[in-house]
């Protein structure tokens, strides 16, 4: 893993106004602005440029917490003025081009369906895409690589915008697209060390409590791994359980409910309870209560590698070098 100089630059001096993004040595830009800042945004040269941008706000059903929508336009500013008078719901756009206007629209057309793609297997952040975008015509296998990079290289930035949508392990997913033409879906053409970094895999066992999970540090968050077992249930507390206790078991059972109702949990053909995605967890600690269903668990000891290595001891062993 290689390190980066990533340069943000405030455009209004604040951090809650106009920021860009970059990285050295990248073609790329992003620029990341409010809703209430539009007219300054859209009159900005990067908007008036083939790319890809990206909508955030809150899901107006409330079920789903951040909403996004991805798209692309050879002229980003007309497009978004057609979003803001169709879109209520939006309130942060992320502009996604590059500063020497090498971006086709068959470029674009490939970078939307393949973070469009990304996006729904991380499954962090609800997509308002009423449909899969094609991709559009086929790309020249060095231009399919040279995307690929340039994808890799915003799903870089994102994160150091505040902007977790793309950021996490993608798994291959069956989608409505031209295999033709897209047959990177499943095999991008991406060196393996730009990927994210990974620490070995934790594992967690319960067999009296049908648990068996498996996590991973991906990118410096702490994730339980699709098809991991875990507890159908909360445990009941006893009756001496003390208040903090209990109200640290209401918390984890919510956690639980909601991973329930979205899907990310559910039985498999066993009955066992899966999850269906990645999980994304505070901590190894935090991970392990809702694995084994319970208020607290020590997951720096509970989770380790196939050889008994505990997540405490790898984590020391990096601490010390």
């Amino acid at each position: 893993m290689h390190g980066r100089q990533v340069k943000l630059f405030l455009v209004d001096g604040t951090a809650g106004g106009l920021i860009t993004a970059e990285i050295g040595n990248w073609t790329g830009h992003i620029l990341r602005g409010k809703r209430e800042k539009l007219g300054e945004i859209r009159r900005r040269e990067e908007a008036q440029r083939t790319g890809v941008y990206i909508l955030l706000g809150e899901d107006p059903s409330m079920l789903a917490g951040q909403l996004a929508y991805i798209g692309q336009s050879d002229n980003v500013a007309t497009r978004l003025a057609n979003h803001d008078a169709k879109k209520d719901w939006w309130n942060e756009v992320l502009i996604i081009t590059s500063k020497d206007l090498n971006l086709t629209s068959a470029h674009v057309r490939f970078i939307e369906f393949r973070l469009i793609a990304i996006a729904k297997s991380i499954a962090r952040t609800p997509l308002e895409n009423g449909n899969t975008p094609t991709g559009g015509a086929e790309l020249p296998e060095g231009d399919r690589s040279d995307m690929e990079y340039f994808i890799e290289q915003v799903r870089v930035l994102l994160p150091v915008l505040g902007v977790n949508l793309l950021r996490g392990q993608a798994r291959p997913v069956k989608a409505d697209f031209d295999e033709r033409a897209h047959s990177a879906i499943s095999e991008p053409v991406v060196p393996q060390a730009l990927g994210p970094e990974r620490s070995p895999v934790f594992r967690l066992s319960l067999r009296k409590r049908n648990v068996d999970a498996r996590a991973q540090m991906i990118d410096g968050e702490f994730t339980m791994l699709e098809g991991s077992a875990v507890a159908e249930a909360m445990a009941p507390l006893t009756a001496s359980a003390a208040n903090a206790t209990r109200r640290q078991h209401l918390q984890r059972a919510e956690v639980r409910q909601e991973l329930f109702d979205d899907g990310s949990i559910e039985p498999d053909e066993t009955g066992i309870a899966r999850l269906t995605r990645d999980v994304v967890f505070r901590s190894a600690s935090a991970a392990a209560a809702v694995a084994v269903g319970r208020a607290s668990a020590n997951g720096r000891i509970e989770w380790c590698t196939e050889d008994g290595q505990t997540y405490a001891s790898w984590e020391d062993a990096g601490a010390q070098h």
